[in-house]
């Protein structure tokens, strides 16, 4: 076998004259193929999936051999915690509703900072679940303290800007 073998350069070129030592890798996004020889990978989707890559959060937060609920904490966790939030908003106590939903989506966003393996609370990359969890959640409770009646949270350049606009 030599260092370094030219592979034709014939676009059209048959795969079966050439074996693996004769394919020679020129940049960084070749890829080997069925056989594992090199070839030039393309950023084209392909028309059909052969396998699927596992998600980054795809792994167990708990042992192999524990039961389902145990091994899906993190998202079992906030489900149910959202569900409570829903559960006390239908039944007429909004501002606690509301506030636990948003504690739910933070602490959602905090286990996917903390722990490593979230289970099915990884949707997307790290940072991306962590910003839409947190903003969504920080969102749902800064409305749920300015909700009427009786505002818990209070801007005074927010009453001025909503008369600015209906005033004008």
């Amino acid at each position: 076998m030599s260092a370094e073998r030219k592979a034709p350069d014939a676009p059209g070129a048959p795969a079966a004259e050439q074996s693996p030592e004769d394919v020679t890798v020129r940049d960084a996004v070749s890829a080997p193929d069925v056989e594992g020889a090199p070839r030039r990978a393309t950023r084209r989707f392909p028309l059909f999936t052969r396998d699927t890559a596992r998600p980054e959060g795809g792994g167990r937060a708990a042992p192999g051999d524990a039961p389902a609920p145990a091994r899906q904490w993190p998202i079992l966790a906030v489900l149910l915690t959202v569900g409570l939030g829903l559960l006390l908003t239908a039944l007429d106590v909004f501002r606690v509703g509301l506030l636990l939903i948003g504690a739910a989506l933070v602490a959602g966003a905090v286990l996917r900072w903390t722990v490593p393996d979230v289970g099915m609370l990884a949707v997307r990359s790290r940072f991306t679940d962590i910003v839409t969890y947190g903003g969504l959640g920080l969102v749902i409770v800064l409305l749920a303290l300015m909700m009427q009646p009786e505002p818990l949270l209070q801007f005074p350049w927010l009453q001025d800007m909503l008369h600015f606009t209906v005033d004008s």
